[in-house]
């Protein structure tokens, strides 16, 4: 019997003993769970030494064959589960499924924070603390340049261009854009560089990172939701707030101030409009032609 077999027979043991669940669900979730061994065991990897990074590229092997969301909601969901199972069993000490967020079902709107609501979150940071000027400049970087989560722990310095007002984006696929920087945004990444980040004991390797951890070395994706996560709860801010929300405001705060759909899809590097267009059932300004100096931040350099 092989590793993966081993953990999916207690796991549907776990289901039917433990949970109760009738035998049809019991299937549903072993066809799933079978789905991820298929894909990691040709890669030779057990089941208990899969990361958050690995959930992610097996949810982005799904999407590539073109399934339905519904469906990837309904396989990630078990995966979850099975990674809930092997926690609770202590059978692995971090669960890598724990910020893997299902996939959107149907056209449903983003959650989006409002300008006031934004303002809340980095006012609540205390640059007294030595992560509070890193925290800030994280923040506004998601906020001002609509980043993904892991365009901002892989952003250098190289691609910092403030003499010329462009960050120099390189997204999916290793496609390069390149996205305005705000005046806020300038001033609070060359604060950080130039304040708590000089003082850090920087690790090799991590010195062409723009944003690192207290050690010195390149900040992870889970420590970017963590601190997004927590600021926001100091901000006294209800919504689920996660680093997509600040892409996902990014983008609909510049609907709002009139820009044009298709240079939105540009700055976030979506490769298809029809993604960017969800956006548009917030605010149908989008047709009239404006520049891109309307987001916010452009004329909110004090904050």
């Amino acid at each position: 019997m092989s590793n993966w077999e081993h953990y999916i027979n207690d796991f549907i043991a776990y289901l039917k003993i433990e949970k109760g669940l009738v035998e049809n669900s019991v299937d549903a979730y072993t066809r799933d769970v079978k789905k991820l061994h298929d894909f990691f065991e040709a890669k030779k990897t057990s089941p208990i030494a899969v990361t958050h990074n690995d959930l992610v590229q097996f949810i982005a092997a799904l999407y590539d064959l073109g399934l339905s969301s519904r469906t990837q909601a309904r396989i990630v969901s078990g995966i979850k589960q099975f990674y809930n199972y092997l926690f609770l069993e202590d059978e692995i000490k971090d669960n890598p499924s724990e910020l893997i967020e299902l996939p959107s079902i149907g056209r449903k709107l983003p959650a989006v924070l409002s300008i006031e609501e934004i303002d809340a979150m980095i006012a609540s940071i205390d640059l007294s603390k030595a992560e509070g000027e890193r925290n800030r400049a994280i923040l506004e970087t998601l906020y001002s340049c609509g980043l993904r989560v892991s365009e901002l722990v892989n952003l250098r310095f190289e691609d910092l261009h403030f003499d010329k007002g462009f960050v120099r984006v390189i997204g999916k696929g290793n496609k390069e854009r390149l996205v305005p920087a705000s005046p806020t945004v300038i001033k609070e990444i060359t604060n950080y560089r130039a304040n708590s980040r000089a003082l850090l004991p920087i690790q090799p390797q991590a010195e062409k990172f723009v944003f690192l951890n207290r050690r010195g070395a390149q900040l992870t994706r889970v420590m970017i939701f963590t601190i997004i996560k927590q600021t926001a709860l100091n901000a006294g801010i209800k919504k689920t707030v996660s680093p997509h929300t600040f892409r996902h405001s990014f983008a609909t705060h510049l609907l709002e101030g009139g820009a044009n759909l298709r240079a939105i899809q540009e700055m976030l590097g979506h490769e298809s409009i029809t993604t960017t267009e969800i956006y548009t059932h917030l605010d149908e300004r989008f047709l009239r032609d404006a520049i891109l100096s309307y987001h916010p931040r452009n004329n909110h350099s004090d904050s």
